[in-house]
Parts: C-alpha cells; sequence; structure tokens
C-alpha cells in the first residue's frame, strides 16, 4: 500500500438533511490519516437548495452556502472546487448526506433526470478520465452514476434507489453494513453506509474498507 495516496474529499455542506453527513465525512477523514494517507477537502462555492432545521426537519427562512458551511467540518481548510486538479491526487472520495443530492446534483427531486453540478461533473470526469480511483459514501454512489453511466456500485438494500440507478445504464448490488462494491475497471469503490439502518462503528467500518481499497489501486 502506498502510504502517501492524497485524496481530494468532496464536501456538499454541513449536516445529513442540507449538506454533507457529518459522520461520514469525519469517519472518511479519520480512515485517510489513519491509514496513512493525506487529503484536501473541496465544497462548490453554491447556495444550498434549502436549510433544514435538524431538530424538526423543517425547512428554515434562510440561505446558507454549501462552500461556507463545509468549512465547518474542514475546520476552514477548505478549497473551492472550482480550483481542483486531477494532476493533484491519487484518489477522490465523495461522502454522503442529502446535499449530495440536492446540492451537487438535484438527484433528491429529479431522481435519474437531475442536473449536476459543473464543477463536480468536472472533477469527476477528470479522476475517471485520468483512471485514477473514485470513492463514494451513501446517496453519493448515485451522483457518479449520472455524471458516469455504466458503473457497477451500491447504495445498500433501497429498491427505489436502486432502480433509479439502473435506469441510468449502472447496475446496483446490494449490500449490508461495512461491504464495498468494487467496480474494477472503472476503479469506483462504494458502500452503503447511513443509507441502511447504521450505527456510527458501522459507517466508520464502511468508510475505512473504501479507503483502504482506493489506497491499494
Amino acid at each position: 500500500m502506498n502510504s502517501k495516496k492524497k485524496f481530494a474529499v468532496v464536501l456538499a455542506g454541513s449536516g445529513v438533511y442540507d449538506g454533507s453527513e457529518i459522520h461520514e465525512a469525519t469517519l472518511a477523514l479519520y480512515a485517510i490519516s489513519k491509514n496513512g494517507g493525506e487529503y484536501e477537502i473541496f465544497a462548490p462555492n453554491i447556495d444550498q437548495y434549502h436549510v433544514i432545521n435538524h431538530i424538526t426537519g423543517e425547512e428554515m427562512a434562510e440561505k446558507r452556502n454549501v462552500l461556507v458551511e463545509a468549512a465547518r467540518i474542514a475546520r476552514g481548510n477548505i478549497k473551492d472546487l472550482k480550483e481542483f486538479d486531477a494532476n493533484n491526487y491519487d484518489a477522490i472520495l465523495f461522502p454522503g448526506g442529502f446535499g449530495v443530492a440536492k446540492n451537487l446534483c438535484t438527484f433528491a427531486f429529479k431522481g435519474p433526470d437531475c442536473d449536476v453540478n459543473p464543477d463536480v461533473e468536472t472533477a469527476l470526469k477528470a479522476m475517471h478520465d485520468a483512471g485514477k480511483p473514485i470513492g463514494a459514501l451513501c446517496i453519493a454512489p448515485a451522483l457518479i452514476v449520472k455524471v458516469l453511466g455504466k458503473v457497477e456500485v451500491t447504495i445498500g438494500q433501497d429498491a427505489v434507489t436502486a432502480e433509479a440507478i439502473t435506469s441510468l445504464g449502472a447496475t446496483h448490488m446490494n449490500t449490508g453494513h461495512g461491504e464495498i462494491v468494487f467496480d474494477k475497471e472503472n476503479k469506483i469503490v462504494t458502500t452503503p453506509c447511513y443509507m441502511l439502518d447504521a450505527t456510527i462503528a458501522q459507517i466508520g467500518e464502511g468508510a475505512e474498507n473504501v479507503v483502504k481499497t482506493l489506497m491499494d489501486l
């Protein structure tokens, strides 16, 4: 295993209902560091689709910026995704959370007909074209499928989401806690995380299994 693998981690805000899932993001960063890798964190400089009160689940009458909110998780050390250069990284990783399906793309609202943020699409295609590994947790594999098409992924066992993914030409594999799907041809590694009813320990296991697999590629 190359201990100096450098990851780009792309966030979608801060908080499961309108941004990045904080446990998944944090434990992915932990797994990278624990296993000898390095990371830089990115997010698009755009408005969130909306802001959700994480106690009530209700929409709040305010606006927040995806990059500014993601900076909370990054402890301020974050870059605008427009600055991303695939030449500088060995792998790219997308934690989950509804923000992936609301801010990075519109899968939460339009399903297979969703739009993808241009900076996200550019970054993903650049890494794929360079033959570099891509990781995705939770709902983030749906984003990967929308951009790259005929790949093999998992979002766990949710039939409706899996059907949307297969309608885009991808192959979906059902998985349990901590399990990964490795698309060897496209170097894509995915795991369900909170798409299943998971504990934080199971999230950590899934994130680490993805990171370790990416590092070995």
